[in-house]
């Protein structure tokens, strides 16, 4: 396993208010707030958690661990950006100043990039730029890498503009793939480092944007 990181510095400041965005199971939910609890990520507090899927068990652990949550259904809007905007007023309503996707299984619209830009972002499952764009996720990533012939695979903590796992490059954590791995077997060496990684890069970008405005 290996780790590549952006330099950052760390430095004290008020907490940020963080908003995560979820979708399946919050295993990654689960790794940040565990990193918030304990002192590896700091100087944040996650403020709500958000999910379009009523089933989603991110929601429970959420739930469990006393953070504000809301589900909000896309078809009681007429539009995606309807459905943006009704979600940029929640996120406001809480100071929110990161926003988190974590098994967001919904692109995000313009004018809520625009309204958090350089503030998103993503853990992709696999070693950007290779294996992502659209319709990569999940499981579909895994067996596309095995199908490549690769010798490594990975993770990648991104953040998300309006190409899909096309913006700026914050940190990677690499795996090893042996011959007789199924997509099952990455899949799992993956998400444990993507439980290691995520926390750790967000704790570094949230002192980068401390850093930036103490200046």
């Amino acid at each position: 396993m290996s780790q590549e990181m952006d330099g950052f510095k760390n430095t004290s400041a008020l907490r940020k208010n963080i908003a995560v965005l979820v979708s399946g199971n919050g295993s990654n939910l689960n790794a940040l707030i565990n990193a918030v609890n304990t002192g590896k990520i700091v100087n944040a507090n996650i403020a709500l958690v958000i999910s379009n899927k009523k089933s989603a068990n991110a929601l429970n652990i959420a739930r469990d661990a006393k953070i504000p949550t809301f589900y909000v259904a896309r078809d009681l809007f007429n539009s995606d950006e309807e459905y943006d905007l009704f979600l940029l007023n929640k996120l406001n309503e809480y100071s929110t100043d990161l926003v988190l996707l974590a098994g967001y299984l919904r692109i995000i619209t313009p004018i809520f990039l625009k309204a958090f830009e350089n503030r998103i972002l993503n853990i992709h499952p696999s070693l950007l730029p290779d294996f992502g764009g659209k319709g990569m996720y999940g499981m579909k990533v895994h067996q596309a890498v095995l199908n490549s012939k690769s010798v490594k695979s990975g993770c990648t903590v991104h953040l998300v503009t309006e190409k899909i796992d096309g913006g700026h490059i914050l940190a990677q954590s690499s795996v090893s793939i042996m011959p007789d791995d199924s997509a099952e077997i990455l899949a799992a060496k993956v998400l444990e480092e993507e439980h290691k990684l995520y926390p750790l890069a967000v704790n570094n970008f949230i002192s980068t944007i401390m850093l930036n405005n103490n200046r």
